[in-house]
C-alpha cells in the first residue's frame, strides 16, 4: 500500500476504481487539533453505520429508522409509554412522535391505550403483530451491527466502550467554559 493510500485509508477516504467516497474527516489536515480529529472520526463512524442501518431497514423491512427506534422503546416497556416520554427518550419533538405513532397505528403495529394513572392521557404500546415484527427486525439489526463492528476484537470493543463511557460521563458533568 502506498503512503498516499495508507493516509487516505486512515482518514476515511476510500478509492474504489476511481469512485471517491469522502467522509467528514476528509477536510482535515495535519494542523487540526487532535480533539477535532477524534470528534470527526467518531461522527464519521456514527454516520456511516446509521446510513447503512437506515438503508437496510428500508430495503429489507420497509421501515424507517425512527419507526424502528420507537418500536424499540416500546419493546423495552411492554406496559407502554406516554407520548411525552417517547419524545424525551428519542430526543425528538412531540409532533414527530405523533406522526410516527400514527403511521405505526395505521399498520396495526402499535396502539394507543388510556393511561391508567391519568384518564386524559394515552400510552402507546406494541400490538402483538408489532412485537413479532420488531423481534424479527431486531434480530437482523443486531447481526448487522455485529458485522459492522466485526473489525474490532472483543478486547478492543470493551476498551472503546470504557473510553466512550468516560467521555459520556464527562459530557454529562457540570457545564464548563462560557456556557450559561
Amino acid at each position: 500500500m502506498s503512503r498516499k493510500s495508507s493516509i487516505a485509508a486512515t482518514e476515511g477516504i476510500v478509492d474504489h476504481a476511481s469512485a471517491h467516497v469522502f467522509d467528514l474527516e476528509s477536510r482535515l489536515d495535519a494542523d487540526h487539533h487532535q480533539s477535532i480529529r477524534l470528534w470527526l472520526r467518531m461522527l464519521s463512524c456514527t454516520v456511516l453505520m446509521e446510513d447503512r442501518i437506515r438503508s437496510r431497514l428500508r430495503n429489507e423491512f420497509g421501515i424507517t429508522l425512527p419507526r424502528f427506534d420507537l418500536m424499540a422503546q416500546l419493546e423495552r416497556h411492554p406496559e407502554g409509554l406516554r407520548m411525552g416520554e417517547l419524545s424525551k427518550r428519542m430526543m425528538v419533538t412531540g409532533g414527530n412522535i405523533t406522526g410516527i405513532t400514527d403511521q405505526l397505528e395505521r399498520e396495526k403495529l402499535v396502539m394507543r391505550v388510556p393511561d391508567a394513572d391519568d384518564r386524559r392521557a394515552y400510552s402507546v404500546k406494541l400490538t402483538e403483530a408489532g412485537r413479532k415484527a420488531f423481534e424479527r427486525m431486531a434480530s437482523v439489526h443486531e447481526a448487522w451491527v455485529e458485522d459492522m463492528l466485526g473489525g474490532l476484537s472483543v478486547t478492543e470493543k470493551n476498551k472503546l466502550i470504557e473510553l466512550l463511557s468516560k467521555l459520556k460521563h464527562h459530557l454529562n458533568g457540570p457545564a464548563t467554559g462560557d456556557e450559561e
